[in-house]
């Protein structure tokens, strides 16, 4: 069986956030923490998980990382706060 999770991560300053999706959450994290991939998320310094969903289906986990996107600023922040309502980030024990 297949796992995909659709993720959320932020900057210390809680200014910026970067939705993406991924078939290892672990690595992709570790990847954001590490600046590894040149882009948004490195030039932003977004690497604190500030929540995740898990999908068995890609195309589910698509839908729904575009869904979020489509969001405004606020609702996404209603979003991380019923997982996270303290922002920590939730990768940090995984390292």
């Amino acid at each position: 069986m297949y796992k995909y999770w659709v993720y959320i991560v932020g900057n210390r300053g809680a200014t910026t956030i970067y939705i993406g999706v991924t078939n290892d959450i672990k690595r992709r994290i570790s990847e954001h923490k590490l600046g590894e991939v040149p882009g948004f998320t490195k030039r932003y310094k977004c690497d604190i998980l500030l929540y995740f969903e898990e999908y068995n289906n890609i195309k589910n986990a698509i839908y729904r990382e575009k869904e979020l996107k489509g969001w405004r600023r606020e609702r996404k922040e209603q979003l991380i706060a019923t997982l996270n309502p303290h922002r920590v980030d939730l990768a940090a024990n995984w390292f």
